[in-house]
């Protein structure tokens, strides 16, 4: 049996924008309704386009941020009404990995002190043991025991981003978000840190969520997928079930702007309409019929309600005739 290590119950966030003598203020919804259950040893990536909600996400689920509504369970604990110190406590199960490698680590500290800093704060570990520490975590990224005397600046950016894993791993979470942690590296090194990912998720039994744009990313280190636009879920399931067959339109995009060597799958490109619309005027109805071209009448009227559809959940008013084209 699978131990599950996180839950997240229609987690939604919004945030008050402007607002004055002469005008009244608007909501920002930036994430709107998102459900999903994450098990140890196992991977969800959260795709969408810039405005999706992607790293709205990651920090509600990191705690950095308290959600408006919904409920989080992180490793059994609902942390919903949690106090600070609840929170801080739970930090410990769940560490982030950042996008950026040359802005995420401190210029100003050695990788040992950047590696011990974790335990320093949260546990009453000896000075030798976490010396120890330090040095086995290094050897698990693939860096030798001398790096530990070095600075950021001394390392590329695939190193940077190996001492960040390393840092995000020292409590030994059993959640790892990563936020776009490959994006900004050279794409010959791409696949050496996805790869050591893989292996610290066997070796560890870790959970990631994995926030990212780039499909044939998401294709090569997922078991689910999460597709959202302007907040919310539009579909939802196993990775090779949504990459064979999305039902969404808007996945159905997505997929299609993927570069592909199969003439087929360049023959079925869908090119999407427009720009995703602004979190504080979203349209009525179905938030992506601006940009659908199977749009009828009754998507401006109703917001679809999440249903379960061939082996995955979709939010689609046409998702049974889409389906037959």
């Amino acid at each position: 049996m699978s131990v599950l290590a996180i839950e997240a119950e229609a987690l939604t966030r919004h945030y008050p924008v402007g607002g004055g003598m002469f005008r009244a203020a608007k909501t920002l919804r930036a994430l709107d309704g998102v459900s999903f259950r994450m098990e140890a040893g196992r991977t969800l990536a959260v795709v969408g386009e810039s405005g999706s909600g992607k790293s709205t996400l990651a920090r509600l689920v990191t705690m950095i941020e308290p959600p408006t509504a919904g409920r989080l369970v992180v490793d059994g604990a609902d942390m919903t009404g949690a106090t600070a110190d609840d929170i801080r406590s739970m930090r410990r199960t769940v560490q982030m990995v950042f996008q950026n490698p040359f802005g995420s680590l401190n210029p100003r500290k050695t990788v040992g002190d950047i590696l011990a800093e974790p335990l320093v704060i949260n546990t009453q570990m000896p000075a030798s043991d976490r010396l120890e520490a330090v040095g086995q975590m290094l050897a698990k990224v693939g860096l030798r025991p001398e790096h530990r005397d070095r600075y950021p600046h001394m390392f590329s950016g695939g190193q940077r981003q190996r001492i960040a894993i390393a840092r995000a791993l020292m409590l030994r979470p059993k959640l790892v978000v990563a936020d776009e942690p490959v994006s900004a590296l050279d794409i010959s090194i791409q696949a050496q840190v996805l790869n050591l990912m893989l292996d610290l998720q066997q070796e560890f039994g870790l959970a990631y969520l994995f926030i990212s744009h780039d499909l044939s990313v998401v294709r090569h280190i997922s078991d689910d997928v999460l597709v959202l636009y302007l907040g919310r879920p539009v579909e939802q399931g196993p990775k090779d079930v949504v990459f064979s067959r999305p039902r969404h339109p808007y996945t159905r995009a997505l997929l299609s702007a993927t570069p592909s060597v199969r003439a087929s799958a360049r023959a079925e490109r869908t090119v999407l309409s427009g720009e995703i619309p602004s979190p504080l005027s979203p349209p009525s109805g179905c938030s992506f019929r601006t940009r659908c071209p199977y749009a009828v009448e009754e998507c401006a009227k109703a917001r679809p309600e999440t249903k379960t559809f061939d082996g995955r959940s979709v939010a689609c008013h046409r998702v049974e005739e889409i389906s037959r084209l």
